[in-house]
């Protein structure tokens, strides 16, 4: 009976990751037309032009949009493998096959003893509630590596650490994953592997780090969490611009730098949480590492001055890990999580021009999503504190298992 269960719940999964990512795939090939702004156009348009330069052999270094660590060229780079399709298509197709492997992955975990396959779910749900913008954004790939790297961390920490150099080095915030990791050898791994592609980057292609200049002069971007000062300001006399700057849509004038700084301090802050956390922390649960990756990124996102649709990828994928161990106690931040996804697609691209204009159903849906993202990150640090710091403080390391036994290990 469990076993026809077991089938059944895998059945329902494929059937409805298909139907979902066929209706996605029709939206971002442009056979149905998605409410808002085209969300292909960074495709067709920046990713491309992108594209035109890096097969040239250096970076776009005098491109101020091109704000991403130099692995990100391969993923811009990728669509010429299907060379038989144009770029954009090329770029679609990849992006589901990303999905596709975040899927096989959450399936492998879920369905090994003392597994759970509520992960699978989360990803399943969670993807379509961003709607198209998740094909039309190389994050999908990132996150598929994060996931993998996240999955392999409990029984094989090299490969985890190898997989999170290479991921960061696709785009920053998958360095996080590491906050939770206890075996030297995955930090080992994971600094010989980013040293060795930044030199292999930095030595064969001009450019690779001019990424690191183009973020000095960013204002706030409309959908932040300290855009809502602005928001609401606005309807009060605030003299400042909406513009597209650095590649996004950001406020600019009075106060901005202001509220940029606070950001920033915010975000310190929450680094310095991470680590009293790493230093009280004395249980360290099979589910531990996921479990603090998703705090890490969901402080990281929440505080940030730019929080970009895409972002949330991240957060859906971290959080379907989290829920491949039935020992994890996420639920409620995840479920807060997919509902903050569903508020994202609204403000983002289907109500973006209400956003923009700052009228009150923007703010509504911002201050909502916003304010989702802030109760899952509490949450989901609440849950990690209690579930890893005990009043006696630090615990020393158990002693290793011998190695006859360790193959008997969970994973």
């Amino acid at each position: 009976m469990e076993t026809t269960g077991m089938r059944r719940s895998v059945a329902g999964l494929l059937v409805i990751w298909a139907l979902t990512r066929a209706v996605l795939l029709l939206f971002v090939f442009k056979v149905y037309v998605f409410p808002g702004p085209d969300v292909t156009s960074d495709v067709s348009v920046i990713y491309q032009g992108w594209y035109e330069v890096l097969r040239t052999g250096t970076f776009p270094q005098d491109d101020v949009t091109w704000q991403y660590p130099p692995a990100a060229a391969l993923a811009i780079l990728s669509p010429a493998v299907l060379f038989h399709l144009d770029y954009a298509s090329a770029f679609f197709v990849l992006a589901f096959t990303a999905d596709l492997a975040v899927l096989a992955l959450l399936l492998y975990a879920g369905l090994r003893p003392g597994r759970s396959l509520r992960g699978t779910w989360v990803w399943v749900v969670g993807v379509p509630l961003l709607g198209p913008t998740v094909y039309a954004r190389y994050d999908v790939m990132v996150t598929a590596v994060a996931v993998a790297a996240l999955l392999a961390g409990a029984r094989h920490p090299r490969v985890m650490g190898a997989l999170t150099a290479f991921a960061a080095l696709l785009k920053v915030w998958p360095v996080l994953l590491l906050v939770a990791a206890r075996r030297r050898s995955a930090w080992v791994s994971a600094a010989v592997t980013a040293a060795g592609l930044a030199v292999l980057f930095g030595t064969a292609m001009p450019g690779a780090f001019a990424f690191l200049t183009f973020q000095r002069d960013r204002g706030t971007e409309v959908e932040s969490l300290g855009a809502l000062v602005f928001h609401v300001a606005r309807h009060f006399g605030w003299e400042g611009e909406v513009l597209l700057n650095y590649g996004s849509v950001e406020f600019l004038g009075p106060y901005v730098s202001v509220v940029s700084t606070a950001a920033l301090v915010l975000t310190a802050l929450a680094f310095g949480w991470l680590l009293l956390w790493r230093f009280r922390a004395n249980r360290f649960l099979p589910h531990t590492l996921a479990d603090a990756a998703l705090v890490a990124v969901l402080m990281f996102t929440t505080t940030s001055r730019v929080i970009s649709p895409q972002y949330l990828v991240w957060l859906v994928g971290l959080a379907a890990v989290c829920l491949c161990f039935r020992g994890s106690r996420m639920g409620v931040p995840v479920a807060l999580l997919l509902a903050a996804c569903l508020l994202t697609v609204l403000e983002f691209p289907v109500w973006f021009a209400h956003v923009v204009s700052s009228d009150w159903l923007g703010i509504t849906l911002l201050a909502l999503r916003n304010g989702l993202l802030v109760l899952a990150t509490v949450l989901a640090a609440r849950v990690l504190w209690r579930s890893t710091v005990s009043a006696g403080g630090p615990a020393p390391l158990p002693a290793r298992a011998p190695r006859a036994k360790e193959g008997s290990l969970p994973s």
